[in-house]
Protein backbone atom coordinates (compact mmCIF):
# COMPACT_ATOMS: atom_id res chain seq x y z
CA UNK A 1 0.00 0.00 0.00
CA UNK A 2 1.22 3.30 -0.80
CA UNK A 3 0.23 7.08 0.55
CA UNK A 4 -0.30 9.96 -1.60
CA UNK A 5 0.82 12.06 1.17
CA UNK A 6 0.05 12.10 5.15
CA UNK A 7 -3.22 13.82 4.49
CA UNK A 8 -4.32 10.44 2.24
CA UNK A 9 -2.36 8.34 5.40
CA UNK A 10 -4.68 10.03 7.82
CA UNK A 11 -7.85 9.81 5.74
CA UNK A 12 -7.38 6.11 4.98
CA UNK A 13 -6.13 5.58 9.06
CA UNK A 14 -9.82 7.12 9.79
CA UNK A 15 -11.86 4.56 8.19
CA UNK A 16 -10.34 2.21 10.29
CA UNK A 17 -11.12 3.55 13.28
CA UNK A 18 -14.96 4.65 13.26
CA UNK A 19 -16.24 2.66 16.26
CA UNK A 20 -14.24 5.76 17.65
CA UNK A 21 -15.84 8.29 15.98
CA UNK A 22 -18.31 11.33 18.02
CA UNK A 23 -16.79 9.82 21.69
CA UNK A 24 -16.38 12.44 24.16
CA UNK A 25 -14.02 10.34 25.86
CA UNK A 26 -11.84 10.04 23.11
CA UNK A 27 -8.79 12.15 22.34
CA UNK A 28 -6.14 11.87 19.56
CA UNK A 29 -2.06 12.28 20.21
CA UNK A 30 0.15 12.88 17.36
CA UNK A 31 4.03 12.36 17.66
CA UNK A 32 5.77 15.64 16.54
CA UNK A 33 6.17 15.92 13.58
CA UNK A 34 5.09 13.94 10.88
CA UNK A 35 2.57 12.12 12.95
CA UNK A 36 0.89 14.93 13.59
CA UNK A 37 -0.46 15.67 9.91
CA UNK A 38 -1.74 12.28 10.30
CA UNK A 39 -3.29 12.62 13.36
CA UNK A 40 -5.27 15.76 12.64
CA UNK A 41 -6.96 14.24 9.66
CA UNK A 42 -8.25 11.18 12.21
CA UNK A 43 -9.56 13.91 14.40
CA UNK A 44 -11.21 15.81 12.03
CA UNK A 45 -13.12 12.79 10.71
CA UNK A 46 -13.73 11.27 14.32
CA UNK A 47 -15.06 14.58 15.96
CA UNK A 48 -12.18 13.83 18.28
CA UNK A 49 -9.56 16.54 20.25
CA UNK A 50 -5.86 16.34 19.09
CA UNK A 51 -2.17 17.20 21.17
CA UNK A 52 0.90 16.34 20.33
CA UNK A 53 2.49 13.09 22.26
CA UNK A 54 5.51 14.28 23.76
CA UNK A 55 8.05 11.69 24.59
CA UNK A 56 11.63 10.25 24.40
CA UNK A 57 13.35 7.35 25.14
CA UNK A 58 16.14 7.25 28.06
CA UNK A 59 19.35 5.62 26.19
CA UNK A 60 22.00 4.00 27.93
CA UNK A 61 25.26 5.67 27.72
CA UNK A 62 27.28 4.93 24.03
CA UNK A 63 24.10 2.42 23.79
CA UNK A 64 21.62 4.94 22.97
CA UNK A 65 19.72 2.78 21.01
CA UNK A 66 18.98 0.62 24.19
CA UNK A 67 16.53 2.48 26.30
CA UNK A 68 16.14 2.15 29.73
CA UNK A 69 13.47 3.74 30.34
CA UNK A 70 11.00 7.11 28.84
CA UNK A 71 9.91 10.40 29.95
CA UNK A 72 7.17 12.34 28.61
CA UNK A 73 6.65 16.31 29.16
CA UNK A 74 5.24 17.08 32.35
CA UNK A 75 7.46 14.96 34.79
CA UNK A 76 5.95 11.22 33.86
CA UNK A 77 8.74 8.53 33.98
CA UNK A 78 9.28 5.09 33.37
CA UNK A 79 12.05 3.22 33.99
CA UNK A 80 13.04 -0.30 32.99
CA UNK A 81 14.55 -1.40 36.36
CA UNK A 82 16.03 -5.26 34.76
CA UNK A 83 18.11 -2.97 32.34
CA UNK A 84 18.91 -0.44 34.57
CA UNK A 85 20.36 -3.17 36.92
CA UNK A 86 21.84 -5.31 33.94
CA UNK A 87 24.06 -2.02 32.97
CA UNK A 88 24.79 -1.21 36.40
CA UNK A 89 23.51 2.47 35.93
CA UNK A 90 24.08 4.83 38.84
CA UNK A 91 21.30 6.82 40.11
CA UNK A 92 22.93 9.93 39.36
CA UNK A 93 23.38 9.38 35.70
CA UNK A 94 19.58 8.01 35.42
CA UNK A 95 18.67 11.50 37.20
CA UNK A 96 20.93 13.42 34.80
CA UNK A 97 20.18 11.94 31.68
CA UNK A 98 16.08 12.08 32.88
CA UNK A 99 16.93 16.08 33.55
CA UNK A 100 18.13 16.27 29.86
CA UNK A 101 15.40 14.63 28.22
CA UNK A 102 13.22 16.50 30.34
CA UNK A 103 14.33 19.93 29.45
CA UNK A 104 14.15 18.95 26.00
CA UNK A 105 10.62 17.83 26.01
CA UNK A 106 9.33 21.15 27.97
CA UNK A 107 10.94 23.21 25.30
CA UNK A 108 9.12 21.56 22.53
CA UNK A 109 5.96 21.37 24.68
CA UNK A 110 6.05 25.51 25.07
CA UNK A 111 7.05 25.81 21.19
CA UNK A 112 3.68 23.44 20.21
CA UNK A 113 1.40 24.41 22.74
CA UNK A 114 1.77 28.28 23.41
CA UNK A 115 0.69 28.37 26.62
CA UNK A 116 -2.10 25.43 26.28
CA UNK A 117 -2.08 22.66 28.89
CA UNK A 118 -1.34 19.29 27.72
CA UNK A 119 -5.04 17.24 27.84
CA UNK A 120 -6.00 15.04 30.67
CA UNK A 121 -5.80 11.82 30.01
CA UNK A 122 -6.43 9.65 32.84
CA UNK A 123 -9.48 7.61 32.15
CA UNK A 124 -9.54 8.30 29.05
CA UNK A 125 -9.44 6.72 25.33
CA UNK A 126 -6.23 7.62 23.67
CA UNK A 127 -5.15 6.49 19.78
CA UNK A 128 -1.79 7.18 19.37
CA UNK A 129 -0.78 8.03 16.24
CA UNK A 130 2.58 8.37 13.85
CA UNK A 131 2.94 8.62 10.13
CA UNK A 132 4.59 5.22 10.21
CA UNK A 133 7.16 3.05 12.37
CA UNK A 134 10.55 1.80 11.62
CA UNK A 135 12.46 0.09 14.35
CA UNK A 136 9.54 1.35 17.10
CA UNK A 137 11.88 2.71 19.54
CA UNK A 138 10.31 5.74 19.57
CA UNK A 139 6.70 4.40 19.53
CA UNK A 140 8.13 2.34 22.59
CA UNK A 141 9.25 5.65 24.65
CA UNK A 142 5.98 6.65 24.06
CA UNK A 143 3.79 4.27 24.85
CA UNK A 144 5.50 3.29 28.26
CA UNK A 145 5.65 6.90 28.83
CA UNK A 146 1.54 7.19 28.84
CA UNK A 147 0.79 4.18 30.30
CA UNK A 148 2.26 6.32 33.37
CA UNK A 149 -1.05 8.60 33.02
CA UNK A 150 -3.49 6.14 33.01
CA UNK A 151 -5.53 6.11 30.50
CA UNK A 152 -8.88 3.53 29.72
CA UNK A 153 -7.51 2.47 26.56
CA UNK A 154 -4.74 3.00 24.59
CA UNK A 155 -4.72 2.47 20.72
CA UNK A 156 -1.54 2.74 18.52
CA UNK A 157 -2.42 3.57 14.98
CA UNK A 158 -0.16 3.61 12.35
CA UNK A 159 -0.26 3.60 8.47
CA UNK A 160 2.90 1.29 8.04
CA UNK A 161 5.28 -0.69 9.90
CA UNK A 162 7.20 -4.02 9.34
CA UNK A 163 6.06 -7.01 10.93
CA UNK A 164 8.55 -7.69 13.64
CA UNK A 165 8.10 -4.13 15.38
CA UNK A 166 4.00 -4.51 14.95
CA UNK A 167 4.83 -7.98 17.17
CA UNK A 168 6.70 -5.90 19.81
CA UNK A 169 4.41 -3.49 19.88
CA UNK A 170 1.08 -5.73 19.49
CA UNK A 171 1.25 -6.84 23.48
CA UNK A 172 1.99 -3.10 25.03
CA UNK A 173 -1.35 -1.35 24.16
CA UNK A 174 -4.90 -2.60 24.10
CA UNK A 175 -4.84 -2.17 20.64
CA UNK A 176 -2.71 -2.19 17.39
CA UNK A 177 -4.22 -0.55 13.99
CA UNK A 178 -1.72 -0.92 11.12
CA UNK A 179 -2.75 -0.50 7.75
CA UNK A 180 0.09 -2.15 5.60
CA UNK A 181 2.57 -4.48 7.48
CA UNK A 182 5.08 -4.75 4.14
CA UNK A 183 7.32 -7.60 3.78
CA UNK A 184 10.16 -5.63 2.57
CA UNK A 185 10.25 -2.41 4.37
CA UNK A 186 13.78 -0.58 4.37
CA UNK A 187 12.09 3.52 5.71
CA UNK A 188 8.51 5.12 6.04
CA UNK A 189 9.15 7.37 3.13
CA UNK A 190 8.90 4.76 1.01
CA UNK A 191 5.30 4.06 1.63
CA UNK A 192 4.74 7.86 0.50
CA UNK A 193 4.52 9.48 -2.73
CA UNK A 194 5.08 12.63 -1.15
CA UNK A 195 6.94 12.77 2.11
CA UNK A 196 8.40 16.26 3.01
CA UNK A 197 10.20 16.96 5.88
CA UNK A 198 7.19 19.04 8.88
CA UNK A 199 8.74 21.92 10.00
CA UNK A 200 7.73 23.20 13.41
CA UNK A 201 5.90 25.81 12.12
CA UNK A 202 3.61 23.43 9.94
CA UNK A 203 2.83 21.68 13.89
CA UNK A 204 1.85 24.67 15.11
CA UNK A 205 -0.49 25.64 12.40
CA UNK A 206 -1.87 21.77 12.46
CA UNK A 207 -2.82 21.89 16.22
CA UNK A 208 -4.33 25.66 15.79
CA UNK A 209 -6.55 23.78 12.60
CA UNK A 210 -7.33 21.13 15.12
CA UNK A 211 -8.19 23.78 18.04
CA UNK A 212 -11.34 25.08 15.39
CA UNK A 213 -13.51 21.26 16.22
CA UNK A 214 -12.84 21.71 19.56
CA UNK A 215 -14.93 19.72 22.27
CA UNK A 216 -18.03 21.39 20.86
CA UNK A 217 -17.85 18.97 17.49
CA UNK A 218 -17.50 16.33 20.22
CA UNK A 219 -20.25 17.05 21.53
CA UNK A 220 -22.35 17.14 18.32
CA UNK A 221 -22.82 20.48 17.51
CA UNK A 222 -22.73 21.78 13.63
CA UNK A 223 -20.57 19.28 11.87
CA UNK A 224 -19.61 21.97 9.37
CA UNK A 225 -19.83 24.93 11.17
CA UNK A 226 -17.47 26.32 14.31
CA UNK A 227 -17.10 28.82 16.25
CA UNK A 228 -13.79 30.00 15.48
CA UNK A 229 -11.04 30.95 19.01
CA UNK A 230 -10.00 34.81 20.26
CA UNK A 231 -6.62 33.95 18.00
CA UNK A 232 -8.75 34.86 14.66
CA UNK A 233 -10.78 36.49 16.03
CA UNK A 234 -13.25 34.72 13.12
CA UNK A 235 -17.27 35.31 13.17
CA UNK A 236 -17.32 32.01 11.59
CA UNK A 237 -15.84 29.35 9.83
CA UNK A 238 -17.89 26.90 7.43
CA UNK A 239 -17.12 23.49 5.53
CA UNK A 240 -18.72 24.15 2.14
CA UNK A 241 -19.61 22.84 -1.42
CA UNK A 242 -18.96 24.86 -4.29
CA UNK A 243 -21.04 23.97 -7.13
CA UNK A 244 -19.63 24.48 -10.66
CA UNK A 245 -21.42 23.07 -13.33
CA UNK A 246 -21.58 19.55 -13.05
CA UNK A 247 -18.95 18.81 -10.17
CA UNK A 248 -18.69 20.35 -6.60
CA UNK A 249 -15.36 21.34 -5.13
CA UNK A 250 -14.95 20.98 -1.47
CA UNK A 251 -13.62 24.24 0.57
CA UNK A 252 -13.38 25.68 3.95
CA UNK A 253 -14.25 29.31 4.43
CA UNK A 254 -13.09 32.16 7.10
CA UNK A 255 -14.85 35.19 7.81
CA UNK A 256 -13.33 37.34 10.39
CA UNK A 257 -15.25 40.32 11.99
CA UNK A 258 -15.00 43.29 9.80
CA UNK A 259 -13.46 41.66 7.00
CA UNK A 260 -11.96 44.24 4.07
CA UNK A 261 -11.47 41.33 2.01
CA UNK A 262 -11.06 37.59 0.59
CA UNK A 263 -7.77 35.66 -0.25
CA UNK A 264 -8.66 32.90 -2.28
CA UNK A 265 -6.02 30.11 -2.26
CA UNK A 266 -4.41 28.31 -5.29
CA UNK A 267 -3.12 25.18 -4.30
CA UNK A 268 0.08 23.49 -5.67
CA UNK A 269 0.76 20.56 -7.35
CA UNK A 270 -0.85 17.17 -6.01
CA UNK A 271 -1.74 19.10 -2.81
CA UNK A 272 -5.17 20.10 -1.40
CA UNK A 273 -7.06 22.75 0.70
CA UNK A 274 -5.67 20.67 4.03
CA UNK A 275 -2.37 21.80 3.05
CA UNK A 276 -0.64 22.72 6.46
CA UNK A 277 1.50 25.56 4.79
CA UNK A 278 -1.44 27.05 3.11
CA UNK A 279 -3.32 26.37 6.27
CA UNK A 280 -0.76 28.50 8.18
CA UNK A 281 -0.86 31.35 6.18
CA UNK A 282 -4.79 31.60 6.18
CA UNK A 283 -4.91 32.38 9.81
CA UNK A 284 -1.99 34.92 9.53
CA UNK A 285 -4.04 36.11 7.36
CA UNK A 286 -7.40 36.06 9.02
CA UNK A 287 -5.84 38.16 12.16
CA UNK A 288 -5.10 40.78 9.71
CA UNK A 289 -8.85 40.44 9.08
CA UNK A 290 -9.22 38.91 5.94
CA UNK A 291 -11.52 36.22 5.00
CA UNK A 292 -9.74 33.09 3.63
CA UNK A 293 -11.09 30.23 0.78
CA UNK A 294 -9.40 27.55 0.68
CA UNK A 295 -10.60 24.69 -1.64
CA UNK A 296 -9.88 21.37 -3.22
CA UNK A 297 -9.01 22.53 -7.31
CA UNK A 298 -10.10 18.67 -8.09
CA UNK A 299 -12.77 16.34 -6.79
CA UNK A 300 -12.33 13.32 -5.37
CA UNK A 301 -12.63 11.47 -8.80
CA UNK A 302 -10.48 13.40 -10.24
CA UNK A 303 -7.53 13.14 -7.24
CA UNK A 304 -7.30 9.73 -7.59
CA UNK A 305 -6.94 9.75 -11.70
CA UNK A 306 -4.13 12.66 -10.81
CA UNK A 307 -2.60 10.62 -8.10
CA UNK A 308 -1.55 8.01 -10.66
CA UNK A 309 -0.90 9.90 -13.76
CA UNK A 310 0.04 13.93 -12.58
CA UNK A 311 -1.56 14.88 -15.68
CA UNK A 312 -4.51 17.31 -13.87
CA UNK A 313 -2.21 19.33 -11.52
CA UNK A 314 -0.33 21.18 -14.92
CA UNK A 315 -3.09 21.37 -16.68
CA UNK A 316 -2.71 25.20 -16.29
CA UNK A 317 -5.78 26.09 -18.13
CA UNK A 318 -8.24 23.74 -16.43
CA UNK A 319 -7.01 24.72 -13.55
CA UNK A 320 -7.12 28.68 -14.00
CA UNK A 321 -10.92 27.90 -15.56
CA UNK A 322 -11.74 26.64 -11.75
CA UNK A 323 -10.57 29.68 -10.01
CA UNK A 324 -12.37 31.96 -12.56
CA UNK A 325 -15.66 29.77 -11.46
CA UNK A 326 -15.08 29.45 -7.88
CA UNK A 327 -14.54 33.88 -8.11
CA UNK A 328 -17.76 33.93 -9.44
CA UNK A 329 -19.25 31.98 -6.77
CA UNK A 330 -17.71 34.04 -4.32
CA UNK A 331 -18.84 37.24 -6.17
CA UNK A 332 -22.65 35.87 -6.19
CA UNK A 333 -22.28 35.10 -2.51
CA UNK A 334 -24.00 36.76 0.07
CA UNK A 335 -21.58 36.87 3.18
CA UNK A 336 -17.85 37.60 0.56
CA UNK A 337 -19.79 39.34 -2.53
CA UNK A 338 -19.18 42.76 -1.19
CA UNK A 339 -15.16 41.82 -0.56
CA UNK A 340 -12.21 42.70 -2.25
CA UNK A 341 -10.50 39.62 -3.78
CA UNK A 342 -7.09 38.45 -3.76
CA UNK A 343 -5.08 34.97 -5.07
CA UNK A 344 -2.45 33.51 -3.35
CA UNK A 345 -0.70 30.75 -5.25
CA UNK A 346 1.83 28.25 -4.69
CA UNK A 347 3.66 26.25 -7.07
CA UNK A 348 2.04 25.85 -10.14
CA UNK A 349 -1.14 27.34 -8.51
CA UNK A 350 0.32 30.53 -9.27
CA UNK A 351 0.17 30.17 -13.01
CA UNK A 352 -3.01 29.57 -12.62
CA UNK A 353 -3.53 32.43 -10.44
CA UNK A 354 -1.84 34.73 -12.62
CA UNK A 355 -3.67 33.95 -15.54
CA UNK A 356 -6.97 33.85 -13.66
CA UNK A 357 -5.95 37.63 -12.82
CA UNK A 358 -5.16 39.07 -16.27
CA UNK A 359 -8.49 37.38 -17.79
CA UNK A 360 -10.39 39.30 -14.54
CA UNK A 361 -8.60 42.92 -14.36
CA UNK A 362 -11.50 44.65 -12.83
CA UNK A 363 -12.20 41.47 -10.09
CA UNK A 364 -9.05 40.66 -8.49
CA UNK A 365 -7.05 43.56 -6.54
CA UNK A 366 -3.60 41.59 -5.70
CA UNK A 367 -1.82 37.92 -6.15
CA UNK A 368 0.91 36.87 -3.60
CA UNK A 369 2.74 33.66 -5.23
CA UNK A 370 4.44 31.09 -3.13
CA UNK A 371 7.63 29.43 -4.44
CA UNK A 372 5.83 29.75 -7.33
CA UNK A 373 5.64 28.77 -11.10
CA UNK A 374 4.78 31.90 -12.45
CA UNK A 375 6.51 31.26 -15.59
CA UNK A 376 4.09 28.98 -16.29
CA UNK A 377 1.49 31.68 -16.96
CA UNK A 378 3.46 32.29 -20.48
CA UNK A 379 1.81 35.18 -22.29
CA UNK A 380 -0.46 35.84 -19.51
CA UNK A 381 2.23 37.71 -17.76
CA UNK A 382 2.11 40.87 -19.30
CA UNK A 383 -1.77 40.69 -19.39
CA UNK A 384 -1.82 40.87 -15.10
CA UNK A 385 -2.48 44.53 -13.77
CA UNK A 386 -2.65 43.33 -10.21
CA UNK A 387 -0.23 44.23 -7.45
CA UNK A 388 2.00 40.92 -7.61
CA UNK A 389 4.60 39.84 -4.91
CA UNK A 390 6.37 36.81 -5.14
CA UNK A 391 7.91 35.11 -2.53
CA UNK A 392 10.52 32.86 -3.06
CA UNK A 393 13.53 31.00 -0.84
CA UNK A 394 16.43 31.69 -1.16
CA UNK A 395 18.03 28.30 -1.16
CA UNK A 396 15.21 27.46 -4.19
CA UNK A 397 17.41 28.59 -7.04
CA UNK A 398 15.98 26.93 -10.12
CA UNK A 399 12.44 28.53 -9.06
CA UNK A 400 14.28 31.65 -7.70
CA UNK A 401 15.67 32.17 -11.31
CA UNK A 402 12.58 31.39 -13.20
CA UNK A 403 10.44 34.37 -10.79
CA UNK A 404 13.20 36.86 -11.64
CA UNK A 405 12.32 36.78 -15.15
CA UNK A 406 8.18 36.27 -14.45
CA UNK A 407 9.07 39.48 -12.61
CA UNK A 408 10.54 40.97 -15.74
CA UNK A 409 7.70 40.42 -17.63
CA UNK A 410 4.94 41.40 -15.46
CA UNK A 411 3.01 43.96 -16.57
CA UNK A 412 1.55 45.37 -13.27
CA UNK A 413 2.74 48.77 -12.09
CA UNK A 414 3.19 47.57 -8.45
CA UNK A 415 5.22 44.39 -8.40
CA UNK A 416 8.25 42.71 -6.13
CA UNK A 417 10.08 39.57 -5.58
CA UNK A 418 10.91 38.92 -1.89
CA UNK A 419 13.29 36.66 -1.71
CA UNK A 420 13.18 34.38 2.15
CA UNK A 421 17.11 34.35 3.11
CA UNK A 422 18.11 30.27 3.87
CA UNK A 423 14.53 29.24 2.84
CA UNK A 424 14.14 26.27 0.08
CA UNK A 425 10.99 25.17 -1.87
CA UNK A 426 8.60 24.10 0.62
CA UNK A 427 10.05 27.06 3.22
CA UNK A 428 10.46 24.38 5.97
CA UNK A 429 13.01 26.18 7.71
CA UNK A 430 12.20 27.65 11.32
CA UNK A 431 10.70 30.69 10.93
CA UNK A 432 10.77 30.86 6.82
CA UNK A 433 7.10 30.16 6.84
CA UNK A 434 6.55 33.18 9.29
CA UNK A 435 7.85 35.23 7.24
CA UNK A 436 5.62 34.43 3.80
CA UNK A 437 2.95 34.48 6.04
CA UNK A 438 3.97 38.50 7.22
CA UNK A 439 4.59 39.52 3.78
CA UNK A 440 1.59 38.10 2.38
CA UNK A 441 -0.71 39.76 4.74
CA UNK A 442 0.75 42.75 4.82
CA UNK A 443 0.78 42.97 0.34
CA UNK A 444 -2.93 41.98 0.72
CA UNK A 445 -3.89 44.49 3.80
CA UNK A 446 -1.84 47.27 2.03
CA UNK A 447 -4.02 46.71 -1.76
CA UNK A 448 -6.97 45.30 -0.85
CA UNK A 449 -7.67 48.11 1.30
CA UNK A 450 -7.43 50.40 -1.76
CA UNK A 451 -10.07 47.70 -3.64
CA UNK A 452 -12.41 47.79 -0.94
CA UNK A 453 -12.44 51.72 -0.81
CA UNK A 454 -14.20 51.17 -4.78
CA UNK A 455 -16.78 48.21 -3.14
CA UNK A 456 -18.22 50.11 -0.49
CA UNK A 457 -18.23 49.33 3.00
CA UNK A 458 -17.22 45.48 3.34
CA UNK A 459 -19.77 43.63 5.05
CA UNK A 460 -19.67 41.94 8.56
CA UNK A 461 -22.11 38.87 8.12
CA UNK A 462 -24.25 38.68 11.43
CA UNK A 463 -26.14 35.36 10.50
CA UNK A 464 -24.28 32.65 8.77
CA UNK A 465 -25.21 31.47 5.45
CA UNK A 466 -26.25 28.57 3.66
CA UNK A 467 -24.37 27.35 1.08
Amino acid sequence: MVFRDREDAGKRLAEKLTSYANRSDVIVLGIPRGGVAVALEVAISMRAELDVCLARKLGVPEQEELAFGAVAAGGVRYLNESIVRAVGLEQEAIEQITRAAQQKLEERAKLFRRGRPPLELKGRTVILIDDGIATGASMQAAVLALQQMHPAKLIVAVPVAPLETCERLRPMVDELVCLSIPLDFYAVGQFYEDFPQVSDDEVIALLRRAAAWGPSAVAGESAHREKAGEETGAVWSEEISIPLNSIRLAGTLVIPARARGIVLFVHGSGSSRHSPRNRHVAEVLQRRGLATLLFDLLTAEEENVDRWSAELRFNIGMLTQRLMQVTEWVLHFDATRQLAIGYFGASTGAAAALRAAALQPDRVGAVVSRGGRPDLAHEALSKVSAPTLLLVGGRDEDVLALNRQALQRLACKEKSLQVISGATHLFEEPGTLDQVAAAAAEWFAMHLKKSVAALGEAVNPHNSPHP
